[in-house]
């Protein structure tokens, strides 16, 4: 059996903006609502595995005594 592709980042965030406003509607009945709360989840799940991966990946150039030297890119967090 073939396994379905997986959606990219902007695909799976697009298709959680529909989730949420059928959702919001109200319209769907009971189990119609809880399948896409569990498509939701899953979404929610690989955005997350996405950007933690893409965050794992992000190198910043400094210099160091004149040398420039690859880091991880820790964005606010070492503005404190």
């Amino acid at each position: 059996m073939p396994t379905k592709k997986e959606p990219t980042f902007e695909k799976a965030l697009e298709r959680l903006d529909e989730i949420v406003a059928l959702l919001e509607s109200a319209d769907a009945p009971l189990d119609k609502a809880l399948s896409l709360f569990e498509e939701g989840v899953k979404l929610v799940k690989l955005c997350n595995e996405k950007l933690d991966s893409a965050d794992a990946t992000v190198k910043q150039l400094v210099s160091i005594d004149g040398e420039l030297v690859e880091q991880d890119f820790l964005g606010d967090e070492d503005e404190n």
